[in-house]
């Protein structure tokens, strides 16, 4: 049995949740605790790694060791040799859960999966991708059955409209629409309609159509209205994929593609590809990039706790600088 995990995909939620079933593997939580070490890539040194790994574990088989995004630390040739070779020298008594959000496109060139099909005895891959949003009324219908409750099909696809496919923000509302029916009954379309109200993609889309025509007063608005009635990090999960999906688009459009081409493509609904398609024609390519890379920075900079995500949120607009 393998000691190393290479859990990756564009599914935050989903790869959050099975780190979490690591920690309960550990057992009893007075211990676990001991045995816990996180480590972001980045901000580690190589004598924090090397300690992680090497610790013996306090009253307990194994150490549980969760390194996140090794790509940031180990980007060039020297450096991911370097670690390799610390990969292949892990103890037994360590079990090493390394995670990276990664698009589906970039998983064949990724070096530590090319890594890991060289080396399916060391290592143990396990990939986790967002939904087609065609496919988002079944994900709520099967999380909902695994958080304990039941939706009416109807009340399912009225979510899955409002969120999108982002399934760590329709996980938050359908923990609150269980809570609100308190377990006692199936969800209903009009439970959805009172609890979720302002949790929607249009208000997203509402958002980037303010910052593409360069009304940062409407935008600034738009943003506290949510921050109001949304979790920030939700907010700005929402954030971030739809300015993916606006790259995605404009890689489309330029390729002479239309919105039904970005539909099939991005497995959207029409109506979010229309949406998506006209924002992505207010904007080039370079743009897009040149955003999407300062959405990274500002995600690092929260998630390193050198901003705080309301503060991060409410200068984005600024550092958009649309």
């Amino acid at each position: 049995m393998p000691n190393i995990f290479f859990l990756h995909g564009n599914d935050e939620f989903a790869i959050t949740r099975k780190l979490k079933d690591f920690e309960s593997d550990l057992g009893d939580p007075t211990t676990a605790g001991m045995n816990t070490t996180r480590l972001e890539a980045r901000t580690m040194t190589e004598n924090d790694l090397n300690n992680a790994v090497n610790a013996m574990p306090f009253l307990a088989p194994k150490r549980l060791v969760l390194l996140e995004n090794p790509s940031s630390k180990f980007n060039n040739p020297a450096t991911r040799k370097k670690f390799l070779e610390f990969l292949e020298k892990t103890p037994d008594t360590a079990k090493l859960v390394i995670h990276e959000l990664i698009e589906p496109k970039e998983v064949e060139k990724h070096w530590l999966i090319k890594w890991a099909g060289k080396n399916s005895s060391a290592i143990k891959t396990q990939a986790f991708f967002l939904p087609k949003q065609r496919d988002m009324t079944g994900w709520i219908m099967n999380e909902v059955k695994n958080q304990g409750g039941q939706m009416e099909p109807a009340a399912a696809s009225k979510l899955a409209e409002m969120v999108g496919v982002d399934t760590r923000q329709a996980g938050m509302e359908i923990a609150k629409l269980l809570a609100y029916v308190n377990w006692e009954r199936a969800v209903r379309t009009s439970d959805v309609e009172a609890v979720c109200i302002v949790t929607s993609q249009q208000s997203v889309f509402d958002f980037v159509d303010a910052l593409s025509q360069g009304n940062g007063k409407v935008a600034q608005k738009l943003l506290h209205r949510l921050l109001e009635n949304e979790d920030p990090f939700s907010l700005w999960g929402m954030v971030v994929r739809q300015f993916r999906l606006l790259i995605q688009a404009r890689e489309i459009l330029d390729g002479r593609g239309n919105k039904d081409d970005v539909a099939r493509a991005l497995g959207v609904h029409p109506f979010v590809a229309e949406k998506t398609t006209g924002q992505a024609n207010r904007f080039s390519i370079e743009s897009l990039e040149n955003i999407y890379r300062k959405l990274l920075r500002i995600d690092e900079q929260v998630k390193t706790s050198q901003v705080t995500l309301d503060l991060a949120l409410d200068t984005l607009i600024v550092e958009l600088k649309i």
